[in-house]
C-alpha cells in the first residue's frame, strides 16, 4: 500500500471517529415539536439596516401626580425608541435638558413640567436646535383607567393620522413634522417589529390637538380605541430647543389660573345677586303702604246695627239650680210605699 492511500484512511478514520458536539437541553426541546414553546419567547425581529437612529427622552419634573406618571409609563410602552431618565427638579432651568440628553444620547424630548399640583404642562422638542412647543395637557385618561378590549403588539410601528388642518396652517404643518419624528417608530429599530397594528390619531377641535390610539383588528380596517387618550392646548411655539425666539403664540389659549378666577368671579356674582334680592325684599316690607284718599261715595250702601242700652249689674248673678235627676222622686215615693205595706 503506498503512502498517499495510507495517509487518506487515516484522514477518513479521523473524520467518523470525530465527536460530535454535545446538545443542550433546550436545543433538543425546540427540536422536538410540542415541547418549550410555550416557555420561549421570540426577539424582535430586525431584518434590516437601522438608519433613522431617533431616539425620544422621555421624562418629567418632581411634583407630578399618579396620573402623570402612568400616562409617562404609557408612552414609553408604546414608543420603543423611548429613553428614560431620573425627574428633574424643578429649580433647574430647562435649558440642562439639552445637556441630559446629549447624555442620553437623545435627539428628542418630551418633558412634563408639574405646576401647583394641578397643572401639567408638556414640552415637544427637537435637541438641542429646536424647534420646541409648550402644550397644557388636558382630559388625561391612561390604558389602565381606560380599560378598552383591545390590545396592540408590544413594540410595533404605529400609522400616524392628522386632521386635514395640518397641512393648511403653517403653525399647524410645524407641529405635524415634529410629531411624526418624535411618535413615529424607526424602520428596522432593534426593540421594534416589523408590524403595523394601531394608529395613532391627531385631530383638532375646539383650537386644540386631540390625541387618540386605535388598534387595527380586521383587514378591512376596523379601528378600537386601547388609550391613552389626552388633549394638548398650544401655548407657544419656539424656535430653539426649550426657549429662544417666539414662533407662534395661540391667541385662544387661557391660562389655568385664569379659568380658575373667572369661575370664582361668576360664583361671587351669582352670590351677590342672591343678596341684592333678599335686601330688595326686606326693604319693600318695611315700606310703608300707599295713602289712598277717601272716597266719598264709600257710605253710601253702609248700613248700621242698632245700638242697645248698656245695663249695669249692681248684684251678683244668682247660682243656677242643680236639676234634679229623673227618677228620683218616683223612687223615693215606692219605698214610702212600701213601708206602708209592711206595716
Amino acid at each position: 500500500m503506498s503512502a498517499y492511500k495510507r495517509k487518506r484512511g487515516s484522514a477518513a478514520e479521523a473524520k467518523k471517529n470525530k465527536k460530535k458536539p454535545r446538545v443542550n437541553d433546550e436545543q433538543q426541546a425546540a427540536a422536538v415539536p410540542g415541547q418549550g414553546e410555550e416557555h420561549c419567547v421570540p426577539p424582535p425581529v430586525s431584518m434590516g439596516k437601522w438608519k433613522n437612529k431617533e431616539r425620544v427622552l422621555v421624562f418629567s419634573s418632581r411634583g407630578i401626580d399618579y396620573r402623570t406618571r402612568h400616562l409617562m409609563q404609557d408612552l414609553r410602552t408604546l414608543m420603543p425608541h423611548s429613553k428614560a431618565d431620573t425627574k428633574m427638579d424643578r429649580k433647574d432651568k430647562l435649558f440642562v435638558i439639552n445637556e441630559v440628553c446629549e447624555m442620553k444620547n437623545c435627539n428628542k424630548c418630551i418633558y412634563f413640567e408639574a405646576k401647583k399640583k394641578q397643572d401639567l404642562y408638556a414640552w415637544f422638542s427637537n435637541s438641542p436646535q429646536g424647534p420646541s412647543a409648550k402644550f397644557l395637557v388636558q382630559n388625561i385618561h391612561t390604558l389602565a383607567e381606560l380599560k378598552m378590549t383591545g390590545n396592540c403588539l408590544k413594540g410595533s410601528r404605529p400609522l400616524l393620522s392628522f386632521d386635514p388642518i395640518f397641512d393648511k396652517e403653517p403653525h399647524y404643518a410645524l407641529l405635524k413634522e415634529l410629531f411624526i419624528q418624535i411618535f413615529s417608530t424607526p424602520r428596522y429599530h432593534p426593540k421594534s417589529q416589523p408590524f403595523v397594528d394601531h394608529v395613532f390619531s391627531f385631530t383638532v377641535a375646539d383650537n386644540r390637538i386631540w390625541f387618540r390610539n386605535f388598534q387595527i383588528i380586521e383587514e378591512d380596517a376596523a379601528l378600537v380605541e386601547i388609550g391613552p387618550r389626552f388633549v394638548l392646548n398650544l401655548i407657544k411655539i419656539f424656535q430653539g430647543s426649550f426657549g429662544g425666539p417666539t414662533l407662534y403664540e395661540n391667541p385662544h389659549y387661557q391660562s389655568p389660573n385664569m379659568h380658575r378666577r373667572l369661575i370664582r368671579l361668576a360664583t361671587a356674582a351669582k352670590f351677590k345677586e342672591k343678596q341684592q334680592m333678599k335686601d330688595l325684599q326686606k326693604l319693600r316690607q318695611t315700606e310703608g303702604k300707599a295713602i289712598i284718599p277717601a272716597d266719598p261715595t264709600e257710605d253710601v250702601f253702609k248700613t248700621y246695627a242698632e245700638e242697645k242700652p248698656v245695663q249695669i249689674e249692681t248684684s251678683p248673678p244668682e247660682k243656677p239650680l242643680k236639676p234634679k235627676k229623673k227618677g228620683k222622686e218616683f223612687k223615693r215615693q215606692r219605698m214610702v210605699m212600701k213601708k206602708k205595706n209592711n206595716a
